[in-house]
């Protein structure tokens, strides 16, 4: 009835599950981690539902299913993990998944969970840019070129390539990109955007993320402008220096005259006074 995409590296589990939805008339994917889940889930796969354990030996499950939701694919997820706290089920919810089921399960609460997101998924889905990224290496990737981005820095890159076409809010960033709950500062959030914006100019991506003000932020074709401008290095001094100054250091023909104020002491074009003469 569906296809469904399962990933957890331990054999008796995957093999359980591969089981149990073969049993309920569902065709089965099987991936044993991160890497092979991104060969085998591909945007160019038709996949129903993708069923993904967090604690994989090579990357950290929600890494790899922001990757595959920034490729492009986007059936509704759910997460497996042993780790059961509030915090850990948020951080699933906002690296993309859409149910949470922690481990020990009974395997017919995870069948029917399945069927269930199968059967609300919407067949509609954006089409991938020329931009990939790595869950594994934390890369970010063009036909011709990567860079290296770190954790967090992939993070916010991946939430937000996930949700073309939307404004993605701060805090949906802040949880993606901070997924232990950390306070963080709008400062700190801003310069995270802005050197992934500067690595992004580096290998030429045809897309870059454009903050929105006092919402979020969200995918833009083309190049960043402000990435771009630091790319071109700083401007000149001499074009910050205030207009008095900049004039004061181009050589002219004909001086200008002082200004003799009643105490003696003589203005400068600028206004600043000089001490007094004799």
């Amino acid at each position: 009835m569906y296809t469904v995409g399962v990933c957890d590296d331990h054999p008796t589990i995957r093999r359980a599950l591969a089981r149990g939805l073969a049993q309920g008339g569902h065709d089965v994917v099987a991936a044993h981690d991160g890497r092979e889940a991104l060969a085998l889930f591909d945007a160019g796969r038709t996949l129903d539902v993708i069923v993904m354990d967090i604690g994989l030996p090579d990357a950290d499950g929600r890494d790899v299913v922001q990757a595959l939701q920034a490729a492009g694919q986007h059936a509704p997820v759910l997460f497996l993990t042993a780790l059961g706290d509030m915090q850990d089920k948020l951080s699933g919810f906002a690296a993309g998944g859409d149910d949470y089921v922690v481990k020990p399960f009974d395997l017919r609460e995870v069948v029917v969970r399945v069927e269930a997101l199968a059967r609300r998924a919407s067949s509609a889905a954006p089409s991938p840019e020329d931009l990939t990224v790595d869950p594994v290496t934390h890369a970010a990737r063009t036909a011709t070129d990567e860079v290296h981005l770190t954790p967090t820095e992939y993070r916010i890159l991946a939430s937000v390539l996930a949700r073309r076409g939307e404004v993605v809010r701060r805090r949906a960033v802040v949880a993606a990109g901070w997924p232990g709950g950390e306070h963080v500062s709008e400062n700190t959030i801003d310069s995270s955007v802005r050197r992934v914006r500067t690595k992004l100019a580096g290998i030429d991506s045809p897309v870059s993320l454009e903050t929105v003000r006092g919402v979020g932020f969200r995918v833009r074709r083309g190049r960043s402008v402000c990435a771009a401008a630091w790319c071109a290095g700083p401007r000149s001094s001499v074009s910050r220096l205030p207009s008095c100054r900049r004039s004061s250091s181009t050589p002219s023909s004909t001086p200008r005259p002082t200004r003799r104020s009643s105490s003696g002491s003589s203005s400068t074009p600028c206004g600043r006074r000089s001490p007094p003469e004799g």
